[in-house]
C-alpha cells in the first residue's frame, strides 16, 4: 500500500518499477566528466586556507602582504598588511600594521591600523593605534594615541585640519619617540 521509495523519491521515474527500493541511484553523487560535474563543483564550498604560521625562531626583515590571516609568533621588522592578523605573546613588530581584524597579545613598535583592534591583557604597543572598533583588555601596556576612524585602512592617520599639515606633522613626532607618561596610564582604564 505504502511505499518507502516513492515517498522519498524527489521525482516520479518511469521504467524502475522493476528495482527493489534498496537499489534506487537517484541520490548518488554526479560523477566527473559527466554533464552534472560542473553543477557538483558549484555546490562545493571553496575552504578557507588555514592563516600563514611565522614561528619564534623566525626573523623576518622587510614588508608582508596577503589577503590571508597571519599568525607572527617571532620577529618582523617591516610592514605587515593582512586580513586578520594575530600578534603572537612572544612576538615583536617593528613596523606599521594594517588589518581589518589584529588581536595583539606580543610587542608592536609602530602604527597599528585595522577596523577591529584588540589589545590582550599581555599586549605592548608603543605607537599610534586607528581603528574603528577597539577593545583593550586590563594589564595591556599602551603608549601612543587612539584615533576612531570610519575607514582606518584608508591610510590617512589624521583627519584633515583646516589649518597647515605642519601641525599633524609635529602631533606624529611625539609618537615615535614616546615620552608622554599620561597615555601610557590610559591602559587599564578601558
Amino acid at each position: 500500500m505504502f511505499s518507502k521509495s516513492k515517498i522519498n523519491d524527489p521525482s516520479p521515474r518511469t521504467g524502475d518499477a522493476s528495482k527493489p527500493s534498496g537499489m534506487d541511484n537517484s541520490l548518488d553523487a554526479p560523477k566527473p566528466g559527466t554533464t552534472g560535474a560542473g553543477e557538483f563543483k558549484a555546490t562545493t564550498p571553496k575552504a578557507k586556507p588555514p592563516a600563514s604560521l611565522l614561528s619564534s625562531d623566525l626573523h623576518v626583515t622587510g614588508n608582508m602582504k596577503t589577503t590571508g590571516d597571519i599568525q607572527v609568533e617571532g620577529t618582523v621588522e617591516g610592514d605587515i598588511r593582512a586580513h586578520l592578523l594575530t600578534i603572537g605573546e612572544s612576538a615583536t613588530i617593528k613596523g606599521e600594521v594594517v588589518a581589518d581584524d589584529v588581536v595583539i597579545n606580543g610587542r608592536i613598535v609602530g602604527r597599528v591600523r585595522g577596523l577591529k583592534v584588540r589589545l590582550t591583557s599581555t599586549a605592548r604597543v608603543e605607537g599610534d593605534i586607528i581603528h574603528k572598533t577597539i577593545a583593550i583588555e586590563s594589564g595591556a601596556h599602551f603608549e601612543g594615541s587612539v584615533q576612531r576612524q570610519d575607514d582606518p585602512l584608508s591610510g590617512k592617520s589624521r583627519t584633515p585640519l583646516p589649518s597647515s599639515g605642519a601641525p599633524a606633522a609635529s602631533a606624529q613626532q611625539p609618537a615615535s619617540t614616546p615620552t608622554s607618561s599620561a597615555s601610557g596610564s590610559t591602559s587599564n582604564k578601558t
